[in-house]
């Protein structure tokens, strides 16, 4: 039997301050979590919806070092801009924080401070990776290398996102500096650890039995997963100077490490809701605490954190961790680098008064159980062929034909008698109208409660099918000069209808709920709402004399001109990517004869050592199948003379030679640099004799 609470805390994951928002990051947790509250409100629930900018972690060290400003004034920057993103495009939190605030710091370092004293952390001096160049401690996710149980070669250092398995970054085969591209040190440091296998017995009877069938498949399955293979103390703690600071004497130049900060950033937020007991929307039994996250936060919702708050023993632990997959763009995975990727800022500017055809398509394709992808030609269908063919011409239909018929008043809602062919017809329509339109509310309803809000959208979508079924099946328009009575009772009840749809649309489309309130001039939709919930079915939105607004459309059609030049701007960089992502503009076309002047080949570097009074060239001794030349190649900072040994590299073997420090450079090896200025060597994907040709 499910449990009764008399609140829900609702948290959406806290989106890291590093970039603007895309279509990925709303269809992962912000529409499903904004829908879902929207939902629990309109039932009249105490609910509160947290949510704030994730701030601290090497990765705002280094977004800040690169633009050349400081921590504070980049996460102040993309904080900003995510902020006013979720209120143009209008997820209703209420509050949206930040983890750079101080009460959230006062807040961390008590929740550190409470689990130190009893005595659970472990505390340990241990080797750890040390990136020279940059002269940091690299956090595990700035470590690849081969896992050593499956054999991927760009594992991470604390997992592997081939086989799933959890990793410490000393188990990595080859590690190397995402952060500089070398091979990193080893170097002695003291950091807290969080002993997460002491709590693999409470997680077994907490998660494993107790939400085995509440839990969606995607969620539960990694969770098992990583709590079969067996759990490992996790430190918790960092090399930085950018962070909360560890509340402890003997730990200077330490901070939390941002998953253990960043989930108290929900606890933080909430003390921040004006005239709100924070207390009991974390402490209180009688709270139901639901996150909403995308599956790559899976780990730290529904493991992790839980085991921080069961370890500091006054809060309580979640109900639900509803994740989505992830959501591809035209085909391929979303890029920020690479700008593939649908602003949501930009969405706002360009489709003006259109958040709603967005929400639509993007509930519509919600990676729920599955990644999905978003095309702007399946963007323009959805609108075209549903939002405007389905739901806005059944409304725009029963509000013109009100006004034709009956100068907009709500005609009677006498029930007509079967007395002749015609009004048998019509009975029989609104029979049967009547009873799918009461399953639609019921399944769409079941949708919302378990999370499964692409079907619910669908079965209110259902609602709008049905009211145009009914239209059609008695044709009003044709019954106006002989049955003014039989036209008036079925424009009452399609009048109802539209209603309730616009009762029914508020979690889903709000803009387009407000629009036929708007329309139906005063109808009181968010009480209507409680009564839709409580019976399951229609119910009366409409009176009898009462004179609606003049009809305007809901939706308009996407033109093919407007698809098409979104679709242009995601083939080409342009220059805020460019700028924002380092990657360079096309150069000046060339001919196929310019090309066929390059001599490109494969050679296998012999010999490899450092440049005297240079730091950045090696000397190479590369076999070219021809023979054996020195190139001199400006790859220090990315790769030691060890890592180059016995590598394949492509060469341009007709390159005049050029003298540098001294010597001759007979060729040029070729390189990829990505968007942070990273080099990474040209390789066939097998090895190939040296003096291979490349075309």
């Amino acid at each position: 039997m499910t449990k009764s609470y008399k609140r829900t805390t609702v948290t959406a994951a806290l989106p890291y301050a590093n970039g603007p928002l895309h279509i990925g990051h709303i269809a992962g947790a912000y529409l499903p979590s904004d829908t879902y509250v929207r939902y629990l409100r309109l039932k009249g629930e105490d609910v509160v919806f947290i949510c704030g900018s994730d701030e601290h972690g090497v990765a705002i060290n280094l977004g800040a070092k690169k633009e050349g400003v400081s921590p504070k004034q980049f996460v102040d920057k993309y904080h900003a801009l995510m902020k006013k993103a979720f209120s143009d495009f209008g997820i209703s939190f209420d509050i949206y924080s930040r983890t750079s605030n101080p009460v959230h710091y006062k807040t961390a370092q008590e929740f550190f401070t409470t689990i130190y004293q009893k005595g659970i952390f472990l505390e340990e001096v241990s080797d750890q990776y040390f990136d020279e160049q940059e002269g940091i401690f690299l956090a595990d996710r700035y470590i690849t290398g081969t896992c050593p149980n499956c054999k991927h070669p760009n594992a991470y250092g604390d997992q592997c996102e081939k086989c799933g398995s959890s990793l410490n970054p000393r188990q990595l085969i080859n590690p190397r500096s995402t952060i500089s591209g070398n091979p990193p040190v080893l170097k002695p440091t003291k950091h807290w650890y969080f002993p997460l296998d002491n709590y693999e017995n409470w997680l077994k009877e907490w998660l494993i039995e107790g939400h085995k069938t509440d839990w969606t498949t995607n969620v539960y399955g990694q969770c098992r997963s990583w709590i079969d293979r067996g759990l490992q103390p996790r430190s918790i703690t960092r090399d930085m100077d950018w962070g909360i600071p560890v509340p402890l004497p003997d730990a200077k130049g330490k901070v939390l490490y941002v998953w253990f900060d960043a989930p108290i950033g929900y606890i933080s937020a909430t003390k921040e809701l004006k005239g709100t007991d924070w207390e009991k929307y974390w402490k209180d039994p009688e709270t139901r605490l639901i996150h909403f996250i995308g599956k790559d936060n899976i780990v730290f919702h529904c493991i992790i954190f839980p085991c921080m708050l069961r370890a500091e023993g006054s809060f309580i632990v979640p109900d639900n961790v509803p994740a989505n997959e992830f959501l591809n763009l035209e085909g391929e995975k979303i890029s920020t680098s690479r700008n593939h990727a649908v602003w949501l800022h930009e969405y706002l500017e360009e489709f003006p008064g259109r958040r709603d055809e967005l929400r639509y398509v993007l509930t519509s394709i919600s990676p729920e159980t599955k990644d999905a992808d978003f095309t702007w030609k399946d963007y323009q269908q959805r609108v075209n062929s549903e939002l405007v063919a389905i739901l806005g011409n059944f409304v725009n239909r029963v509000m013109v034909l009100t006004w034709k018929y009956f100068d907009g008043v709500v005609p009677s809602d006498k029930e007509i008698p079967g007395t002749t062919p015609v009004r048998k017809k019509i009975l029989d329509a609104y029979r049967q109208a009547h009873t799918e339109l009461n399953q639609s509310v019921k399944e769409m309803i079941r949708g919302l409660e378990e999370f499964r809000f692409r079907e619910a959208q669908f079965h209110l979508m259902n609602i709008a099918r049905t009211g145009n079924k009914f239209l059609a099946e008695t044709e009003p328009w044709k019954l106006a000069n002989e049955d003014k009575d039989a036209v008036g009772a079925i424009l009452n009840y399609a009048l109802t209808v539209v209603g309730n749809l616009g009762v029914a649309c508020q979690p889903f489309l709000p803009d387009t709920a407000h629009n036929i309130l708007r329309q139906l001039n005063g109808v009181d939709l968010v009480n209507n709402w409680n009564d839709l919930w409580k019976k399951g079915g229609l119910v009366n939105t409409v009176t009898m004399g009462h004179k609606i607004d003049k009809p305007a459309l809901l939706f308009r059609n996407i033109e093919d001109t407007e698809i098409e030049r979104q679709i242009e701007k995601l083939k080409k960089p342009k220059s805020a990517m460019t700028e924002s992502a380092g990657i360079k503009p096309l150069k000046p076309e060339i001919t196929i004869d310019d090309f066929a002047k390059l001599d490109i080949r494969i050679g296998k570097v012999l010999a490899a050592e450092r440049v005297e009074k240079s730091d950045k060239l090696l000397k190479l001794i590369i076999d070219t199948g021809i023979d054996q030349r020195t190139v001199l190649s400006g790859i220090s900072k990315h790769y030691s003379p060890e890592d180059m040994l016995g590598k394949q590299v492509t060469l341009i073997a007709n390159l005049a030679p050029r003298k540098m420090m001294g010597m001759q450079s007979q060729g040029m090896v070729l390189m990829a640099e990505d968007s942070d200025g990273k080099l990474k060597l040209l390789q066939p994907d097998a090895d190939v004799a040296p003096g291979s040709t490349v075309s």
